[in-house]
């Protein structure tokens, strides 16, 4: 086997980028069972044995994808994590965070449509991809948002009502993704920037702090 640093093993470490960029793209366009390995291997300029070598087939490249993608949205808001003892403004200031930081990459990274497409689909097909997206990040995730709610304006952090205000707030982000052809007629823009995204951030954060604030009421 090449050493890490070897031209050998740059090439095998980017073919296997490229694979798992082309099934983002195709299992999230197209689904699971109607990507075959040979479209996976033509978008990603190798071969389809290629695939076999790495992941050891087309479920084993699918699987890594759902890693990817979980990894990606963590390098996105941060691995979840649990907090010490923190003062209302700055668990709200974390949140903040964590909402510029998503709508940044959700309304505006290139690479968000296919990671976006891939677990909708993974989620409408209840497929093994997002179990284990679910159990890696956005469960954990969610959890550490709750806390940061709960900090934030006293509630419980395990209630029905903080879970919901999450999830809602978590959704109103990714519509500007689904959404997308709708926001940009109904707006007049050609496309998202990170200048639109952040005046998309400021609404949704000033909505977020009006939120908490009569949460503590």
């Amino acid at each position: 086997m090449a050493p890490p640093d070897s031209p050998s093993s740059s090439s095998s470490d980017k073919t296997r980028d490229n694979l798992i960029s082309a099934g983002l793209h195709l299992f999230g366009a197209q689904g699971f069972a109607a990507t075959s390995t040979r479209q996976i291997a033509a978008r990603a300029g190798t071969n389809v044995a290629s695939i076999a070598y790495h992941f050891g087939g087309k479920v084993g490249l699918h699987e890594a994808c759902g890693r990817a993608v979980a990894d990606r949205m963590a390098a996105t808001v941060g691995e979840p994590r649990h907090h010490a003892e923190l003062t209302a403004r700055e668990a709200a200031s974390m949140i903040e965070a964590m909402i510029r930081n998503l709508v940044r990459f959700v309304t505006a990274a290139p690479a968000a449509t296919d990671i976006v497409a891939f677990l909708l689909g993974e989620i409408r097909d209840h497929g093994p991809a997002a179990d284990l997206i679910y159990s890696r990040f956005v469960g954990p995730k969610h959890s550490e948002l709750c806390a940061l709610w709960a900090a934030a304006t006293g509630r419980d952090a395990d209630s029905e009502a903080v879970k919901i205000a999450v999830f809602a707030l978590v959704g109103q982000i990714v519509y500007f993704r689904i959404g997308q052809p709708f926001v940009l007629k109904r707006m007049g823009w050609d496309h998202l920037t990170e200048a639109e995204a952040a005046r998309i951030a400021d609404v949704l954060v000033n909505q977020l702090l009006a939120t908490l604030e009569r949460g503590r009421e």
